[in-house]
């Protein structure tokens, strides 16, 4: 059950991981829980920095809505990363030329990470809050953790990439970055303070939080899942724009679904730069199997492939599900040491997930929503870039 904390509480609160901080009742900006949790930090922007007598920054929050699909923030909480993309979000300006000067202090510490020659102590903590509106207040949010650039399996090539996008016909750049969150499932009102004093390497400082500005160790909150059956709703689109998406695939390929077979496998592939496509197999002669690759396991100089077998189902969003038919075609077509996916523009329904969940067989689902999320992901985040990319595919 989800810990809320009351407006009037907060200033005295401790931060609690997904604990939710209820806003005000009030209608302006007196209602913003952040800057009654923390006094003196700005209350407006993703970027919110609390600054000290000299100018230097005492924290930062990063603040997301989590529902942005040209720049989709996201907190993958099974391995602790948060993805966070900067603040040059229009065309008309240079990558690090913004008002609130997030790019710069983004380039400024994943800098400073890459640099033997100074310490991680002089970089401050990073609290991230979600937008999360309740029956109390629609600026309540949620706590989701102290991060810190980078993440140990990241190298600094990785963690801090300036990618392209265009807008009107007008390109311009912004960062990606990736932050590690750290294991404190409590940050103490006591540390809290003495933060805000400018003193965030004290002795209320937790430990994970000391052994990365001592010794670079990254001691990531990561999580188990208690549940992998996906609900029929998670696997929906959650945005309008996510819904035009789907809805644009399958219009594309309904007349033809076997033309769905080969965007299905490119979909695969592209969230995963190990997937390797052998074959888009003939209608005539699939075997239950639309698609047939491999996947890279180990090091690429010395690699090991497992193979797979693809289904893809162009059904309606919002219509007919993949259903125990369907998966059972394709678990009966994998032999020993292989795997299955399931790419369809609809969902998975619940009988046939929970079957194949619960009897462990290795498939994994691809469903609208996550085709959508993949395409966004890649910069296919408007109506006409989608369009562009499913031209191709009618070319071919």
């Amino acid at each position: 059950m989800t810990h809320n904390i009351p407006f009037e509480n907060l200033s005295e609160s401790d931060l609690v991981v997904d604990a939710i901080y209820e806003g005000g009742s009030q209608g302006d900006w007196g209602a913003e829980p952040i800057c009654k949790i923390l006094p003196g930090i700005s209350n407006q922007s993703g970027f919110r920095v609390r600054k000290l007598e000299d100018d230097s920054r005492a924290l930062v929050v990063l603040f997301s809505s989590l529902d942005d699909d040209d720049w989709p923030d996201s907190i993958d909480t099974t391995l602790g990363i948060l993805t966070y993309f900067g603040d040059n979000k229009k065309p008309g300006k240079a990558l690090h030329d913004t008002s609130k000067g997030g790019n710069k202090l983004l380039s400024e510490y994943f800098n400073i990470i890459h640099n033997d020659e100074v310490a991680n102590h002089q970089i401050p903590p990073f609290l991230i809050f979600t937008k999360f509106p309740t029956a109390k207040s629609k600026r309540s949010v949620q706590f989701k953790g102290v991060a810190v650039p980078g993440h140990p399996s990241l190298t600094s090539t990785q963690d801090l990439i300036a990618i392209w996008k265009t807008t009107d016909g007008q390109r311009f750049q912004n960062y990606r970055s990736t932050f590690s969150i750290l294991n404190i499932p409590v940050v103490s009102r006591e540390w809290i303070k003495d933060i805000l004093d400018g003193n965030h390497n004290s002795d209320n400082a937790p430990q994970a939080w000391k052994a990365w500005t001592e010794k670079s160790i990254y001691k990531v909150l990561t999580s188990e899942p208690t549940t992998n059956i996906r609900s029929i709703d998670d696997q929906m689109p959650d945005t309008k724009t996510k819904s035009k998406i789907v809805d644009l695939v399958y219009n594309q390929f309904k007349a033809n679904p076997h033309d769905f077979e080969d965007f299905a496998a490119k979909i695969f592939a592209m969230d995963d730069d190990r997937v390797i496509i052998d074959e888009i197999t003939k209608r005539s002669r699939d075997g239950g199997r639309d698609a047939i690759g491999r996947y890279r396991l180990g090091m690429k100089k010395d690699p090991v492939y497992v193979e797979f077998a693809l289904e893809a189902k162009c059904y309606k969003p919002g219509g007919s599900s993949v259903n125990v038919k369907d998966t059972s075609r394709l678990i009966s077509r994998i032999r020993n040491r292989q795997f299955g996916v399931v790419v369809t523009t609809s969902v998975i329904g619940k009988q046939p997930l929970k079957e194949i969940r619960l009897d462990k067989h290795p498939i994994i689902f691809i469903t609208g929503k996550d085709i959508a999320e993949i395409l966004i992901s890649h910069g296919y985040s408007t109506i006409k870039s989608v369009k562009l990319l499913l031209n191709s595919f009618e070319a071919q």
